[in-house]
């Protein structure tokens, strides 16, 4: 068993160009090397030694041979990527929702950052930063002009170090700078409310190393205040992935003991193996089973309660297994739009201390035996994400949209004539909406009394009328030749 389970540790996101990413973590190289074919790499060497010599201006080594690497692995699929000393951290701080800063949820917002939300106990927390907060500067560089990433960097750092951000409070009216010394912050990644009496609502923004016991943290504390729960909406839109082992715990707490969640398939054995709702699989530590307490608190009314999951197109990876298991086993009703499609699985196999590589070895199926690569969960019923309609779903990027991605070895997504004309409706109709101000053309906030699909969610789990969408539809595919 522990073998199986060091290639299927970990789930991830890639964020750039929505190229989310599922991702096992491996630290063992392979010890049966295929054989090399030697004519190929002499001429490899014949190309690295030309341009050593004949080049136009001296070249580093190192980077030749590094950038050589990263198209090779980039050649392969979205998802495949050669890690490097920065991109390896920054890859190992996402997984474990850990980084050092001022713990702060941001966004932009007409060329500043704007504070979503401080994250609770952080040290931005403690220095009295709200909700809409401007930021204008850091330290001695003015916001205006920084991209997002940027602006995230500067605020970023060595644990215990200082950095003055200015801050404009719209609501006061005034500018004002807050001194805050930069700690390890643990992000978090489940939010939950009752909504109203009897029904509940969590999210899960991602799956990482905190996210199943602060899931049943979140669930136990629900139940406390309403224990007679009626329906449960789990939250999974834009959930771009995480960890493989927390999706199968959270699918385990409520499904049946020991039911297959999901299974992986290649060209590997050691990548043919399927997860069950056991907590073998998940436990990280043996004493503590986070699910198996929540299961005793509520006495196991999670495995019966009335659920809906809410996906969308930015529900990838770690979600789409959830969302899939769930589906299979008619544990919930799935609402909302078709999901990303990241059905594939990467190994991580650390190649020196800092650099490793992320290669494709396996697609994941539902318990049924579906593939979702490239095609996503489809879900039982269609939301449009505004009671005016669904305008801007369509310009979303999905895994079939990516360049050289993985077929899901059964069907080929078909190019859709309708598709591209909505494609091009919804592109001016963004252009009108960029002319409104921010508060009219902002969507309203998830888990919010506005939040249209919530509301259908809602009224499906009461027995009321959903307005389901009347012009989403699933994504043709094409039937691959035998």
């Amino acid at each position: 068993m522990g073998n199986k389970l060091k290639i299927a540790g970990w789930l991830s996101v890639g964020a750039l160009a929505g190229a989310l990413t599922t991702v096992s973590l491996q630290t063992v190289a392979r010890g049966n090397m295929a054989p090399l074919p030697l004519e190929e790499l002499q001429q490899l060497a014949a190309v690295f030694g030309m341009v050593k010599s004949d080049y136009v201006e001296p070249v580093d080594e190192k980077k030749l041979i590094t950038e050589a690497i990263i198209g090779m692995v980039a050649s392969l699929d979205p998802h495949s990527q050669y890690f490097d000393k920065k991109t390896f951290k920054e890859f190992s701080e996402g997984t474990s929702g850990r980084f050092v800063g001022v713990g702060i949820e941001i966004t932009q917002e007409d060329g500043l950052v704007k504070v979503v939300s401080p994250i609770e106990g952080s040290p931005a927390d403690r220095a009295g930063l709200k909700t809409n907060d401007l930021i204008t500067k850091i330290d001695d560089t003015a916001v205006k002009g920084l991209s997002l990433n940027d602006a995230v960097k500067r605020m970023r750092g060595q644990p215990q170090t200082k950095v003055v951000l200015t801050i404009f409070r719209k609501s006061e009216n005034r500018s004002f700078p807050v001194s805050i010394v930069r700690e390890e912050i643990k992000t978090q990644s489940v939010k939950s409310k009752v909504m109203e009496p009897g029904y509940g609502w969590i999210r899960v923004s991602q799956f990482q190393e905190r996210t199943v016991a602060d899931f049943a943290r979140k669930i136990e504390e629900m139940y406390k205040q309403e224990p007679n729960l009626k329906g449960l909406v789990l939250d999974l839109r834009n959930d771009p992935g995480g960890l493989l082992d927390a999706a199968v715990a959270l699918s385990a707490a409520f499904l049946p003991e020991n039911v297959t969640v999901v299974s992986t398939n290649g060209q590997l054995e050691e990548s043919k193996f399927s997860y069950k709702a056991a907590p073998q699989f998940w436990r990280r530590n043996a004493s503590n089973d986070p699910i198996k307490k929540l299961t005793e608190a509520t006495g196991g009314a999670l495995k019966t309660v009335p659920l809906v999951v809410l996906v969308n197109e930015g529900s990838a990876s770690a979600s789409e297994i959830v969302a899939g298991a769930l589906q299979d086993y008619k544990r919930a009703t799935i609402m909302g739009n078709q999901t990303f499609g990241k059905g594939s699985v990467q190994t991580v196999r650390q190649l020196g201390p800092d650099t490793a590589l992320k290669i494709t070895t396996a697609r994941y199926f539902t318990p049924n035996g579906r593939s979702i690569q490239a095609k996503g969960i489809i879900p039982d019923v269609m939301l449009d994400e505004t009671e005016n309609g669904n305008v801007f779903s369509v310009l979303r990027t999905r895994e079939a949209d990516l360049d050289k991605h993985l077929s899901n070895g059964k069907d080929a997504e078909a190019k859709d004539p309708a598709r591209v004309k909505a494609r091009e409706e919804a592109i001016k109709k963004l252009e009108e909406d960029s002319k409104k101000s921010p508060a009219e053309r902002r969507l309203p906030e998830l888990g919010s009394d506005k939040d249209f699909p919530l509301i259908q969610a809602l009224n499906k789990l009461k027995g009321l009328p959903v307005k389901a969408s009347s012009t989403l539809a699933e994504r043709k595919v094409d039937k691959k030749d035998d």
